[in-house]
């Protein structure tokens, strides 16, 4: 269980990397004008939230992609169609038509519908379906939609029984949160803390933004956002359920990207800092954590939760001493900068002290956690042998060519190869009789090692070139 959950992880990759700059785009806009009057502000915020607002789509397509065997285009595809199914069959209008009342009467939940949770039940089962059904044969009278071709139409019939278990599920799962998020509201700086651990803790279900109603809107009177920009709220109090999020969002989840590249393996740490230094950035500046949170919640949750709870610790130790600020868009550099003058803000500059600790504990947790649980986080996935040679130095196609070759000759080449997929240094194949398999052939390529997960599983460490290998073996298998 622990290992799909570890690739599902790693499925998220693709589209977490695209994350950072659309953030840091919307961020830049913000700041130019918060009011979005500005046609650049409003050209930059635009382009920047044609990406993030559409997030689940966007797991989707890397989930399904990830988890398919072949690592196909139409898995991707299929991922799509999934969601594309669950969205239309859950929307507000196909459900108010199907109870027989108003759009206005229909549960608030589904007004919601459209969440990261969605697009990753939608990958998986589309990847699921691929795996199943992608080289089954059907009759000759229906052999056009043989295979590959299947895969579309068996994840769109698999996602009406998903979203027929939604349609059920889904608001009581809602409505029963929002009944939390009001319950809790009364408890003051508990109640904070409490808000702030579930917010990120149901950050991978999309359902954060249930609670987020309660306290940040006017749902339970509360309003804290609206109140808070306006001025018409308590000074000290109204921001409440805001401000711990900036020593964590500016502070705190960038140390641990610094924690994370620390713990990397050597080999690893450059590819590592790519992925952290930019979301750790747009963390920083726009206060967009998703990226940074998605690239370990998957590979290491157990890290995660404690990043819910130092969240949820945050924001009681801000209300608790009343340190308010507010945001418009969400609690990072530009915000704080921009609410920094208004009239409830109450010293928001302890926010910055509370930051820097928060920082330090971070790092320092975060490093001892990942080295004492050997956590998968990013730079530290799988055991990769990565401290022998690598063939990084590899450049020439032609090289990859005839390495690609020989590796899939040595696996026993299309009588014994079911199938083959890569991570980020590896080739992880499944074979049909592991006797067959020469690894002497296959050493002899100068790849640092072979690793023999399974009785029919293989895994052949490349190293980071490993792409370019897989896409000439692709070649000859085609």
């Amino acid at each position: 269980m622990m290992n799909y959950v570890q690739r599902l992880g790693r499925s998220l990759m693709l589209p977490v990397a695209v994350l950072p700059a659309a953030a840091i785009l919307m961020g830049i806009g913000y700041w130019i004008d918060s009011d979005q009057v500005n046609s650049l502000a409003v050209f930059l915020n635009k382009a920047g939230a044609s990406i993030i607002d559409n997030m689940p789509i966007l797991f989707a397509l890397g989930v399904a992609l990830g988890l398919a065997k072949d690592r196909d285009g139409s898995a991707a595809l299929s991922g799509l169609v999934g969601y594309l199914v669950a969205i239309t069959l859950l929307s507000v209008d196909t459900v108010a038509s199907l109870q027989g009342i108003e759009k206005e009467s229909v549960n608030a939940a589904f007004g919601a519908i459209e969440n990261v949770f969605i697009g990753i039940i939608s990958g998986i089962v589309a990847s699921i379906m691929y795996n199943r059904f992608s080289h089954v044969q059907l009759p000759d009278a229906l052999a056009f939609f043989s295979g590959k071709r299947l895969v579309p139409i068996m994840t769109s019939v698999a996602m009406l029984f998903v979203s027929g278990l939604l349609f059920f599920i889904w608001p009581v799962v809602y409505t029963a949160l929002v009944s939390f998020g009001t319950a809790i509201s009364d408890l003051g700086a508990i109640g904070a803390g409490l808000y702030g651990f579930f917010n990120r803790l149901l950050i991978p279900t999309g359902l954060h933004h249930a609670l987020n109603s309660v306290f940040w809107f006017d749902v339970a009177g509360i309003d804290d956002i609206g109140k808070f920009r306006d001025g018409t709220g308590i000074k000290g109090v109204t921001g409440m359920y805001q401000a711990g999020f900036f020593p964590i969002m500016m502070f705190g989840l960038p140390a641990a990207a610094l924690a994370m590249y620390h713990t990397a393996k050597t080999r690893r740490k450059k590819h590592a800092a790519s992925l952290l230094l930019a979301t750790a950035f747009a963390a920083f500046f726009t206060g967009v954590t998703e990226p940074l949170e998605f690239s370990f919640m998957f590979l290491a949750p157990a890290l995660y939760v404690v990043h819910a709870l130092l969240t949820g610790l945050s924001l009681a130790i801000a209300a608790f001493f009343q340190w308010t600020s507010g945001f418009g868009f969400s609690a990072g550099f530009i915000d704080y900068v921009l609410s920094y003058p208004l009239p409830l803000a109450n010293k928001p500059y302890m926010l910055i002290v509370q930051g820097l600790v928060f920082a330090v504990i971070y790092y320092f947790l975060f490093r001892f956690l990942i080295k004492k649980l050997d956590l998968k986080t990013p730079g530290r996935e799988d055991n990769e042998l990565l401290e022998e040679e690598s063939v990084d130095e590899i450049k020439s196609d032609q090289r990859f060519a005839k390495m690609a070759a020989q590796i899939y000759d040595g696996l026993g080449g299309d009588t014994n190869v079911a199938s083959i997929e890569n991570c980020v240094t590896r080739l992880r194949v499944e074979v049909r009789d592991m006797s067959k398999v020469d690894e002497a052939k296959i050493k002899a390529t100068g790849v640092p090692g072979i690793n023999k997960v399974g009785a029919k599983s293989i895994h052949v460490i490349v190293g980071t070139n490993v792409q370019f290998v897989v896409d000439e073996i692709d070649k000859i298998r085609k």
